[in-house]
């Protein structure tokens, strides 16, 4: 009885050590680099997501920034970004009843922009929450079910490490005809925080595969010059 009862424990512990190093090995090494895409550049340095994350955090937790980001910037952001969706409405790509993320909302203001404009089912993720606005989240695995959302809003590809994953994640929670819009960089270098450089784009169409391009239009976001809408497609399951 006691030789078993110690050979079970013994396996116990081999398959716990076991786990315990294959989930620090999971944290701790070099990301695998992502298929390489012509146009599309990932910035070398991140030892780990650990370090990406953390890099990522810097921004996000920065006092300094959040400060300005609730006050001096809050209204002014509001009001940009209000115009934006506005013209979107406009064009029949953000509706009254949509149910709306903004992907990477820092404090909130898209979301407020999109409350005001009249979508009120409205939420934003990032790594830090910022309640009631903002829920915790990585927008390289998104907290929400399939086929959520009718509209998500993102202006900041650039900060991904994984932009498969990043797009990925967009369209897995979409729902069949439902839009997403991103504003980026192209004609201008992003921040020093950013994780990949936009040359053009064609990494964009490439990457959603299960969508179409609806257009392109130069914008003047906050540093980003280029606004890509897409519609994720309607999907019929045939029926055996």
């Amino acid at each position: 009885m006691n030789s078993k009862f110690f050979l079970t424990f013994f396996l116990l512990s081999i398959f716990l050590l076991l786990l315990f190093i294959s989930h620090k090995t999971t944290i701790t090494t070099k990301p695998s680099p992502p298929s390489p895409i012509p146009g599309l550049k990932i910035r070398p340095g991140y030892v780990s997501y650990d370090s990406y994350i953390n890099r990522q955090l810097n921004k996000t937790l920065n006092p300094k920034l959040r400060k300005i980001w609730t006050t001096r910037d809050w209204d002014r952001k509001i009001c940009v970004f209000a115009t934006f969706f506005r013209d979107l409405k406009s064009k029949n790509l953000l509706s009254d009843s949509s149910k709306a993320l903004s992907i990477g909302a820092r404090m909130g203001q898209e979301v407020e922009a999109l409350k005001r404009v009249g979508v009120p089912d409205s939420i934003g993720m990032d790594l830090v929450p910022s309640p009631p606005l903002v829920v915790a989240g990585d927008f390289h695995h998104q907290p929400f079910d399939d086929e959520t959302f009718d509209f998500e809003f993102s202006n900041v590809f650039d900060h991904a490490l994984y932009p498969e994953k990043f797009v990925g994640e967009i369209e897995r929670t979409l729902k069949p005809g439902g839009v997403c819009v991103l504003h980026v960089a192209i004609s201008r270098r992003s921040d020093k925080y950013s994780a990949n450089d936009l040359f053009s784009v064609d990494p964009l169409k490439k990457l959603f595969r299960r969508s179409e391009l609806v257009h392109v239009r130069t914008v003047d976001g906050f540093g980003l010059d280029t606004e890509v809408v897409f519609r994720k497609k309607n999907v019929t399951t045939r029926v055996l």
